[in-house]
């Protein structure tokens, strides 16, 4: 078997354009166990990543015992992530909650579920009955729980209590793919599918590690690169990953420019008639403008805002507009920088002027980060209304109220929904008194963490967590609730080109954990919510009852499930939405026709000014007249909200390892994966590192206005100027005495994009100085990806027929 921690990306299956991904099969099983020993499999994907990678989970003696990719399915045709193949051991820790915890006298303590809940139901009553009403309550939840849990608790939270006040940490990492798709297109949803990469001539990789993030994904981009007639590959990135490495380009621009740098290429493919005028003309709108403000960045401006050869840029521009079936991702080193959506819109831009959308190989994904984030779009439980509903549309609202049977006042719509970053500001401020987090951890994941650990732990505030260990957001609660979790409960999840898997119950939870849809039933029928015919609100019983509901709910928008059922889910692939009698089997590709989601009538939102955040009303929008355009958006570029100084003088970008997921509360419970990359890092540019007496595994402490942090060096690839520290290390594995600084999000700053709200992680000043000698020790960075350090040697999963041009434009 392949070391899937040396090798993430596993062995090669070369092919060519229009052929079928050769299937392989990963499996891993717990020790001396082969398959044959296996007392059952069940029918599962992946909750690691966003990829959607569909597999068996192994049982063997009521626990699980490994897994194996599914041969049969369409996003990953048997291959699994690292993550996938060792992650599944966390549900088997040792120290998994077992128990509710209330706080008795400054400490939690073990307890019954009957008395946790009636500690939440006493508080929501006094809440829901005193002055001020629902606006007391927040509800701040995951991308990693399933649909049927996430309609049930938009339910709960819109037509139960009728608070805005709901969003999960998907606001971190996939608001701006919605805004920008939104925007452009009117709804929510991926135009492309992940069979673009079978027959596309060129990739263009937009602020995007997949290597790291979808490693399946990026396999099947190195399959096409090793087979013949290979696509053209662009990454743009400050850092030399391995996307970096394997790109026949690489734009390592400075942090905060994509604006700037969208707008150039742009110019450059225009000014070239390297764009399908009739396509514009019949299926966009805004060409004129956008013309008018790209013309202001001619590649030489470009190159002085980017820092990057204006040859590079040539080089760049060349490969997007010569190409006839482009691919484009787009990820975190668009949506947490400066105008993200402003330059994930740019991007559409690019793909709706060259006509690269709805056919074969023309795709673009605005990815997802988190393995059910597109769920929390499309159920509502992110802030957004129930399938891809505009809040700001009187007869989408009117819907809604008949189908939950509740007055349309009931249900939260006079101003845009509540984002995160205004939640954690109104429970700061007293006016939300109970939130309640389920399945992720603010405590690390936020920024400017010393002010979200004081806001959590204010006495005024009743914190509900429901997750499966004791995280450093649930050591701050006043209930605990413990969780079920993957593999341990029944129910569906939606990846990022849209395609719906089942996930089977192969085990039960241990001790007295519940699954959350479980615990958000109970909640519903002890509040006791009911419809304006005294009937209950919510009747459902378990999760394939959700489901049907919820394809009710769906009926007729973008994100149709009428035509999915369990059934037809069981044994076979994943199937793409929209799903309906008129595309039985699912859909591959939107807008093959040209039209587009901007109906009035049908959109999901009547716009919003790309530089200011301010919504457009619906007349301002129908005078538009979209009659079933996209959008081409453009502004200009403007600075980031914070910049270097002389007490600053270095960018901080954050980001992920391969081995890594979020804070780590699965994957750092996994030996495997714990082993290659077991504590937080700084990555520096060797000569930065230089200038600052910086060498390899010594101890440095890096500030910033808001905090600081002291770990290793890791002398790296990363482009001058800027330093890069993984977000996923927090303190639950350190002996509390001693818990010396070491979160990413202890430095970052309190800031958002205006449309997407999603905040800027990748663009913080801050200040590094040598504080001891490494003795020697290396940095815990993992040795393979973006950190591996600069004196190894490229492995040869990513050391393709590019590695060589790649190299030769180092001096452009």
């Amino acid at each position: 078997m392949v070391d899937r921690i040396a090798e993430p990306w596993g062995p090669r299956t070369p092919y060519g354009p229009g052929q079928a991904w050769p299937v392989r099969v990963d499996t891993f099983l717990d020790g001396e166990l082969t398959e044959a020993d296996v007392d059952a499999w069940w029918q599962s994907a992946s909750v690691l990543h966003a990829n959607g990678d569909a597999m068996d989970i192994a049982v063997k003696d009521g626990r699980i015992a490994g897994v194996r990719g599914r041969a049969v399915d369409r996003i990953n045709h048997g291959r699994l992530d690292p993550k996938d193949l060792y992650g599944w051991q966390a549900n088997n820790s040792s120290d998994r909650l077992t128990r509710p915890l209330v706080r008795e006298g400054g400490r939690l303590v073990e307890s019954d579920w009957d008395t946790a809940m009636g500690r939440i139901v006493e508080r929501s009553r006094q809440l829901l009955d005193g002055p001020g009403g629902w606006g007391h309550f927040g509800f701040y939840t995951s991308g990693q729980l399933f649909l049927e849990e996430y309609y049930t608790l938009a339910v709960i939270g819109k037509a139960g209590l009728g608070t805005p006040h709901m969003d999960g940490n998907t606001r971190l990492c996939t608001a701006t793919a919605a805004a920008a798709l939104k925007a452009s297109f009117g709804a929510d949803g991926q135009p492309g599918s992940y069979t673009d990469v079978d027959s596309c001539d060129a990739i263009a990789l937009w602020g995007h590690n997949v290597a790291e993030t979808q490693t399946v994904l990026w396999s099947r981009m190195l399959d096409r690169r090793r087979g013949p007639n290979p696509p053209a590959m662009l990454a743009v990135d400050p850092r030399a990953t391995p996307v970096a490495r394997e790109a026949d380009v690489h734009l390592a621009v400075r942090a905060g420019t994509n604006v700037a740098l969208v707008n150039g290429l742009l110019r450059e493919i225009i000014q070239r008639g390297w764009y399908d005028r009739a396509y514009v003309d019949a299926h966009t709108i805004g060409f004129d403008e956008l013309c008018a403000t790209v013309d202001r960045y001619p590649l030489d401006r470009v190159a002085r805002i980017c820092d990057v050869p204006v040859a590079r840029l040539e080089r760049a521009a060349e490969l997007l507009g010569t190409s006839q079936r482009l691919l484009s991702t787009v990820l975190q080193g668009v949506y947490q920088s400066n105008q993200a959506t402003a330059a994930a819109c740019g991007v559409n831009n690019l793909h709706l002027i060259r006509g690269m959308i709805g056919r074969p190989g023309a795709g673009l994904y605005q990815m997802n980060g988190q393995p059910t984030a597109q769920n929390t779009r499309e159920t509502g439980a992110d802030g957004d209304l129930p399938g891809l509903r505009n809040w700001n549309n009187e007869e989408h609202i009117e819907q809604l109220a008949r189908l939950w049977n509740v007055e349309p006042g009931m249900i939260p719509h006079w101003a845009p929904p509540t984002h995160a970053m205004q939640i954690f500001r109104y429970a700061e401020q007293g006016s939300v008194k109970l939130l309640w987090i389920s399945a992720t951890n603010p405590a690390v994941s936020l920024p400017e963490l010393a002010r979200i650990r004081r806001i959590l732990a204010a006495p005024e505030l009743f914190v509900v967590v429901q997750d499966l260990f004791l995280t450093e957001t649930a050591e701050l609660a006043d209930v605990v609730l413990p969780a079920a979790t993957w593999g341990e409960k029944l129910g569906t999840f939606t990846n990022a080109d849209r395609t719906v898997h089942l996930s089977e119950k192969a085990v039960d939870p241990p001790g007295q954990a519940r699954a959350d849809l479980d615990i958000f039933l109970d909640y519903a029928r002890r509040m006791d919510f009911r419809d304006r015919d005294g009937i209950p609100l919510i009747t459902w019983q378990g999760p394939e009852d959700v489901f049907e509901a919820w394809k009710k709910c769906s009926a007729g928008r973008p994100c149709d499930y009428t035509g999915i059922t369990y059934g037809k889910l069981r044994g076979g692939s994943g199937i793409q939405w929209p799903c309906d009698d008129a595309h039985p089997e699912g859909t591959e590709r939107l807008y093959t026709d040209g039209v587009f989601a901007t109906d009035p009538a049908y959109c999901e939102t009547y716009g919003q000014d790309l530089a200011t955040g301010a919504e457009f009303t619906e007349d301002e929008y129908r005078a538009k007249e979209p009659a079933g355009r996209a959008f081409l958006h453009a502004v200009d570029h403007q600075p980031s909200p914070e910049v270097t100084s002389d007490d600053y003088p270095l960018l901080l970008t954050t980001g992920r390892t391969v081995y890594q997921f979020h804070t780590r509360t699965k994957t750092g419970r996994t030996p495997q994966l714990d082993a290659a990359a077991p504590d937080a890092w700084v990555e520096l540019n060797a000569g930065d590192a230089a200038r600052l007496g910086i060498a390899e595994g010594d101890v440095v402490g890096i500030s910033s206005p808001r905090g600081a942090i002291q770990v290793r060096a890791r002398i790296g690839r990363v482009r001058p100027g800027v330093v890069f520290v993984p977000f996923h290390y927090g303190y639950f594995d350190v002996d509390p005495a001693d818990r010396t600084p070491r979160a990413a999000n202890e430095l970052t700053l309190t800031a958002w994009d205006p449309v997407s709200k999603q905040p800027i992680f990748k663009v913080a000043a801050v200040r590094v100085a040598k504080l001891a000698d490494g003795g020697g020790i290396p940095a815990p960075a993992p040795t393979v990806g973006g950190s591996a350090p600069l004196d190894s040697t490229v492995p040869a999963t990513t050391g393709g027929p590019a590695a060589e041009a790649t190299a030769r434009t180092e001096g452009d």
